[in-house]
């Protein structure tokens, strides 16, 4: 685990951190995978570049998944593939550190991620990511709300 910056809430851990997995599979988006994982195998970001994020206290979790490649859905950049807030910390503040963290590896890049409306409590669904400056720009062909925020 490596800290990086002393204003920054987040340390960096790898992917399949016991710590980071166990927040992950309290996360709506985990599926148990009973075929296909390799027996020992804890990751859960998939392949590609990643920077897997967890606060001290590890109350909270933020994983980016950068891709050259243009995803089904159309989007491109770096996306967030969970982020789940345990603690007491503000949502948008953590979000716009992770942000901070993912312009430096990856500058110039479009961040962007997926929320599932149907699968939280908030009747404003990515509201947390819009405090912290991102924006609605529409919906996946399966009904998720994609949320981004432009490269500066």
């Amino acid at each position: 685990m490596r800290l990086l910056d002393l204003d920054n809430p987040w340390l960096t851990v790898h992917d399949g951190d016991a710590r980071a997995l166990a927040i992950f599979k309290r996360h709506y988006s985990y599926r148990h995978r009973a075929h296909g994982q390799a027996r020992g195998n804890s990751t859960f970001i998939g392949q590609g570049e990643k920077m897997v994020l967890l606060t001290p206290g590890c109350d909270a979790l933020f994983a980016w998944q950068f891709s050259t490649v243009v995803r089904n859905s159309g989007q491109k950049g770096v996306s967030c593939t969970v982020f789940r807030n345990e603690g007491h910390s503000l949502s948008s503040e953590l979000i716009k550190a992770a942000d901070e963290l993912a312009d430096l590896r990856w500058p110039g890049e479009r961040h962007f991620t997926y929320v599932n409306a149907a699968k939280i409590r908030s009747s404003n669904p990515g509201y947390c990511f819009l405090a912290a400056g991102w924006r609605r720009c529409g919906t996946s062909k399966g009904g998720l709300v994609i949320l981004e925020k432009r490269a500066m």
